[in-house]
């Protein structure tokens, strides 16, 4: 990749906002399985989170929705959450929408076809030629991801504007009716949200993006991921995620900042996907950093819950604004299982 340049970052959410023990409760009264429930409710207490904010009203998450109308609020909330970031983030960058040549758009928690940008960009004034490249299946992992093939394209093509925006509504997958201890888990981590960023070539304004890296370690597929179920998707959270973590992710990003051509001792911060308290001391473990180093990423956990692939775009728009370090190495772990990686440094 030849660097290219992060003009601008935006980030939306939904209106409703739901505190913790509000969702504890509900998710209590409402839950099929309330021995379940009971013996794993404290995920809720001990999750790091405040509030999060959710794409509708509390008392929906109580009803009994299938596929399809599950699907209809994913389509309504997300095109509402794409508009409201996209446009934030071409105004930021001090463009005009027909100046946009190209767009990535990720999301894996509802199903689009036309693809969200295509329902959105008329009425964002986006140009009919304009590039399209939607992405779904990364996860978590696709506000890294996402970033990166943007940047790629950017690079590319020299002279273009490229728009990311990454969706995730998460929260119209808690499911109340399964007995699997990872749909609890989510109940109390997921919340809802979007993202976007303006990338071209040139001269940097807020960061410069160097380059990306990815590992996807074989055999993983059943530590994080959705199932495909009659009532909706279904979470695949294993339990053995942050040791998982702990174990792995030291050499895996040791060897992608040797293929970015660094070290991780020249790494001034880190900006981490927060997926959950646990995961964060895992990461913090894993690379050596002092308790407390990703104290951002705690902060936009409290703040917002797990929004999927948004999140980390949330921690570095925190970074930007308190004055992002010298070189920066964004990193978030998706289905697969994958780690992502990105390489920034301040303008």
């Amino acid at each position: 990749m030849q660097v290219c340049s992060l003009l601008s970052l935006a980030t939306a959410v939904p209106p409703n906002v739901i505190q913790q023990p509000q969702a504890k409760a509900t998710a209590r009264e409402a839950f099929g399985r309330k021995a379940l429930f009971d013996r794993l409710s404290g995920v809720f207490d001990n999750a790091g989170i405040a509030k999060r904010h959710i794409v509708a009203p509390h008392d929906w998450y109580t009803g009994n929705h299938g596929w399809h109308d599950r699907n209809n609020l994913y389509l309504e909330a997300a095109e509402q959450l794409f508009m409201a970031a996209a446009s934030a983030a071409i105004e930021k960058a001090g463009l005009k929408p027909d100046e946009i040549d190209g767009i990535v758009t990720v999301s894996t928690t509802g199903i689009a076809t036309p693809s969200l940008e295509a329902r959105t960009g008329p009425r964002l004034g986006l140009r009919s030629d304009v590039r399209r490249v939607p992405v779904f299946g990364l996860g978590c992992a696709g506000g890294v991801s996402g970033l990166a093939a943007a940047a790629r394209m950017a690079s590319a093509e020299p002279g273009t504007n490229w728009l990311f925006v990454t969706v995730e509504t998460c929260s119209i997958s808690i499911r109340l009716d399964s007995d699997d201890p990872a749909a609890v888990v989510a109940t109390a981590l997921f919340g809802d949200g979007a993202a976007a960023a303006v990338v071209s070539s040139g001269e940097h304004s807020l960061a410069r993006i160097v380059g990306s890296a990815e590992k996807l370690w074989p055999d993983t597929q059943r530590i994080m991921g959705w199932d495909v179920e009659d009532p909706g998707l279904a979470v695949v959270f294993d339990r053995a995620i942050p040791p998982f973590i702990e174990a792995e992710l030291a050499q895996a990003v040791d060897d992608m900042c040797a293929g970015l051509g660094t070290s991780r001792d020249e790494i001034d911060r880190f900006c981490c996907h927060p997926g959950g308290v646990k995961v964060i001391d895992a990461i913090e473990t894993a690379l050596e950093l002092p308790q407390g180093e990703l104290n951002i990423e705690r902060e936009v956990l409290n703040d917002y819950g797990n929004m999927s692939a948004p999140t980390v775009m949330f921690v570095l728009e925190r970074l930007l604004e308190r004055g992002l370090p010298n070189r920066v190495m964004m990193t978030a772990f998706g289905p697969g299982f994958t780690c992502a990686g990105l390489l920034l440094e301040a303008a």
